[in-house]
């Protein structure tokens, strides 16, 4: 078939032969020789950017570097500053990789990588959708994400998504009327797999379940469906396995750096050691031992063009005791550190943990399409969501008790009827929101 993928990388400059020879080299090194690579490529990045950056080596405060955890952690506020001024020696903004964050975290910013440094992105990508059979040349993707409204914008992301080979579907209305379309489009076309946004794909999976459809039963092509983007759960990898047929595959990552980890096909999520190195902190910028929840500080290996040098990325997780330097393991993503809620006592919560609790209860009888919680005061919560039925009086105190034992009591619920949920621009649900200054 003809290679279009591969060929639009190629045409914009991205070395693909060159970091795939690369990234495949980085395979082939040893379980014992991996340490040796971690801490060769860290000291190289770091020697780098202190001698052609001149503004991290402002932030470092130094020109040279004799332990590791002597380095700062970076944030997203050391990059609300122009881009040109975060640049590397001999890079300029024309000869980068150049795109914008999606603010999720609240702090949106425009970032570069290096060409080769790209490319290295999109030989890990491929690599890992390749575990499942998936080729960016030939296979047919079904796409669940959003897309700009505006003329230009969305013009760009239509070619983008031929020279991908997907079908993009709408998420911004996921009604039955529309999943219907979208139904009948899987009858129609040979899809591979399914890639997109968590919460848009369990909606389609909920429909499914409702008309009794085994995916795979109208589209036997599908291999495996990949969600990214969003938190998931095990009930709804469960729900999405039974109703679409296929292997359901957990990617996370950060536009500003690579996939960080993809589920691989022993059902590990697989952290990505090739061109990042990962470490879980405490509040005290202590690395702590696997088996601990921390915040997610990465290392981009490679990118030349701008340091992402023990960045912390704004997430919390841990990494699972069996992880070694070339295969770490992600046990479990909690959240981001600013989706905590501060409750009356002091107490500290993951604002998914009301989402966990309440998920549980609301969804027994499949009325509750999905939800989201915003803590509006410090005793307050408001639950919004999506059904064919409002929540009866029984269902609301059987979820207040149950937030009572798992968390305190004392806390005010106020549960409101939504016909559809408000996204982000870009289509994203976020599960739970904290309005606290």
């Amino acid at each position: 078939m003809f290679q279009l993928f591969n060929l639009s990388l190629k045409a914009n400059g991205f070395p693909m032969k060159e970091a795939t020879t690369e990234f495949e080299k980085i395979l082939t090194i040893s379980d014992a020789d991996y340490e040796n690579y971690i801490d060769l490529k860290r000291k190289e990045i770091v020697e780098y950017h202190l001698k052609n950056n001149k503004s991290y080596k402002e932030f470092v405060g130094k020109s040279e570097i004799e332990n590791w955890n002597e380095l700062p952690i970076m944030t997203k506020k050391e990059f609300q500053k122009p881009l040109s001024e975060r640049l590397s020696s001999r890079f300029t903004i024309k000869n980068v990789y150049v795109n914008k964050t999606s603010g999720s975290s609240g702090d949106p910013f425009i970032f570069a990588k290096d060409k080769f440094c790209h490319a290295l992105t999109w030989a890990n990508i491929i690599n890992r959708f390749g575990w499942f059979g998936i080729n960016f040349n030939s296979s047919k993707q079904a796409r669940f994400y959003g897309i700009p409204l505006d003329f230009i914008g969305n013009k760009k992301e239509r070619l983008k998504d031929v020279l991908k080979n997907s079908y993009r579907f709408t998420i911004f209305d996921l009604s039955d009327e529309i999943l219907e379309k979208v139904l009948l489009k899987f009858q129609n076309k040979k899809f591979d797999y399914i890639n997109g946004y968590t919460s848009s794909i369990v909606l389609f999976a909920k429909f499914l379940q409702k008309r009794n459809i085994v995916l795979t039963s109208v589209c036997p092509t599908l291999k495996c469906c990949v969600v990214t983007s969003e938190m998931l759960f095990e009930e709804d990898k469960l729900l999405m396995e039974k109703q679409f047929g296929v292997p359901i595959i957990n990617e996370y990552g950060a536009s500003e750096l690579d996939l960080i980890a993809f589920q691989n096909p022993n059902d590990e999520w697989q952290v990505n050691s090739e061109t990042l190195f990962v470490e879980i902190l405490d509040e005290n910028d202590t690395v702590l031992p696997n088996g601990k929840e921390g915040r997610i500080v990465i290392t981009s290996l490679y990118n030349k063009a701008h340091p992402f040098i023990r960045y912390d990325l704004g997430d919390v997780g841990i990494l699972d005791e069996k992880s070694t330097f070339k295969k770490p393991i992600l046990k479990k993503l909690i959240g981001r550190t600013n989706d905590i809620a501060i409750l009356p006592s002091g107490k500290k919560s993951p604002g998914l943990t009301f989402y966990y609790v309440t998920k549980s209860i609301i969804e027994d009888d499949g009325n509750v399409k999905e939800f989201v919680i915003k803590q509006t005061k410090i005793d307050t919560f408001e639950v919004e969501y999506v059904s064919e039925n409002a929540l009866n009086e029984s269902q609301i105190l059987t979820i207040e008790k149950a937030i009572t034992t798992y968390l305190e009591s004392g806390l005010t619920f106020t549960f409101t009827r939504k016909e559809k949920l408000q996204r982000s621009k870009s289509g994203k649900l976020k599960q739970f929101v904290s309005m606290m200054k």
